[in-house]
This record gives structure tokens, C-alpha cells and sequence, in this order.
């Protein structure tokens, strides 16, 4: 962990004194759960102390905006657990991966949840549809209504952050 320059954590520390108490509410009604909501609003905080904190105007504005984007991935990641579980439901005893390799393809799930979401909507679309679907370029390009070198142009920028991924921690 890096050191935090001390009048960022100074102004941190006001930031959560007054109100930390009104986000942890916040997040609440929009999660349901109070473990959740005090997890993530300590996550926002966080992120606040790693970045370089000027003068804040709109506090609860501000940390509103960073705590919805870590309710969005909190709620894309609950989606992905769900689904996963419910797949490891109907696979036969014998053949469930041991909790280890559970953790492991989940995690490896939310990975590429992540970098899908970091493609245009359309480049997503494509790369899915030749994935999941099967279906080959030209056939993609007339079903979503886009040129024959763009569908290209998204799956081989899908798949090279695919390739990223898989070896950027190797």
C-alpha cells in the first residue's frame, strides 16, 4: 500500500467524520444489507484516500458517485455468484470443481465481466455473439447492422484484451 500525503488523510478524515454515517444509510437502502453497505462504504472511502483530494464541494454528491459505481459492480458481481452457483446446482456430484477451483472460476468470471465492460457496447455485442453464439464475422456484421472489417475490428480488440488478461499476471 502507498503512503498517503498526510493533508489528503486530514481531509479524509473530516470527509468521513461527517459523513460517513449518511453514506453507510445510503448504500443501505440501495443494497438491503447493512454488512454490505459498511463494507462498501469503508471501499469508497478508500478510493478516496488514494486519490488527490481538493477541495471538495458537493461531499455528498462526490462520494455518491463513487459508492454508485462500486453498487453497479457490486450488483454485476451478485449476478455473476448467482449464476455460477446456479450452474454448479446442476452439475452431478461428481463432477463439481472443488471449492478452490469454485473460487477460482468465479473470480476468473469477474475478471472478464470487467474487461467486457470496458468494451463499447457494440465491440461487447459482437465478441459475444462469436463466442457464446457461434456465430462467424459476416454473419454478426449483418445481424447487428454494422460493416463486415468492423465486426473484425471489435473481436480482434476483444480477444487481444482477452490475451491481456490471461497474461498480464503471468
Amino acid at each position: 500500500m502507498t503512503a498517503v500525503d498526510p493533508s489528503t488523510r486530514s481531509q479524509v478524515d473530516a470527509l468521513y467524520s461527517r459523513h460517513h454515517d449518511w453514506l453507510k444509510g445510503w448504500l443501505l437502502r440501495k443494497i438491503g444489507n447493512a454488512c454490505d453497505a459498511a463494507d462498501l462504504a469503508q471501499d469508497v472511502f478508500v478510493r478516496v484516500l488514494h486519490r488527490k483530494v481538493a477541495e471538495i464541494r458537493e461531499p455528498r454528491t462526490y462520494l455518491g458517485t463513487i459508492a454508485n459505481g462500486l453498487v453497479i459492480d457490486f450488483w454485476r458481481r451478485r449476478e455473476l455468484e448467482l449464476a455460477w452457483l446456479e450452474t454448479l446446482a446442476h452439475l452431478p456430484e461428481a463432477h463439481a470443481p472443488s471449492p478452490e477451483s469454485r473460487l477460482h472460476f468465479l473470480q476468473t468470471l469477474m475478471e472478464i465481466d470487467r474487461m467486457l465492460d470496458t468494451l463499447k457496447p457494440r465491440a461487447r455485442t459482437a465478441f459475444l455473439l462469436a463466442q457464446l453464439d457461434g456465430l462467424t464475422c459476416p454473419q454478426i456484421a449483418k445481424h447487428i447492422g454494422m460493416s463486415l472489417a468492423t465486426v473484425e475490428r471489435y473481436i480482434a480488440q476483444a480477444m487481444r484484451r482477452c490475451y491481456e488478461l490471461q497474461f498480464a499476471n503471468g
